[in-house]
């Protein structure tokens, strides 16, 4: 724990800092993330845990054989865990994914897609979360997600 100039203990970690909503969010997404609009996000859920968005039913994410394609899955996850990490440390565009894992494990089924987030570790420079994909209403997952993020040292977190 850092001190300031009298010796009192301060905390920096960047676990204290104020989270974001979803409006907060919402408005953040319009302004930094234009991709947001291709795939048509809906974050329902943001807390210190983890976030859930869905990826609402378009035949724009569709494969032949109908069904939702894996890049759309994977943008879902990637997104979902972007909240998360959002939701829990506030606003800080240059965080940027450094890795995803995805294993499909089942054929989505028509409609839209829920993904959500919960983060393992928090850490000053990483955040690793883990996604797990639903067909909507359905309790056995579709995908599973882990994914990891550098977050920028806090002078190099908005340039």
């Amino acid at each position: 724990m850092a001190a300031d100039e009298q010796g009192t203990p301060q905390n920096t970690s960047r676990d204290t800092q104020q989270g974001m909503t979803v409006a907060a969010f919402d408005a953040f997404c319009v302004e930094h993330l234009p991709f947001v609009a291709i795939y048509n996000f809906v974050t329902e859920t943001l807390c210190t845990e983890g976030a859930r968005v869905r990826l609402p039913a378009d035949g724009r994410h569709l494969r032949p054989g109908g069904t939702i394609c894996g890049p759309a899955q994977m943008a879902l996850a990637d997104f979902t865990l972007y909240a998360a990490i959002l939701g829990r440390i506030g606003e800080v565009p240059l965080a940027v994914t450094t890795n995803l894992t995805t294993n499909f494990l089942r054929r989505p089924l028509p409609g839209d897609l829920i993904a959500e987030a919960r983060l393992m570790k928090l850490g000053r420079r990483l955040a690793v979360g883990e996604i797990f994909i639903y067909s909507d209403g359905q309790d056995a997952p579709v995908s599973h997600v882990t994914g990891t993020y550098s977050i920028p040292p806090k002078d190099e977190a908005t340039n």
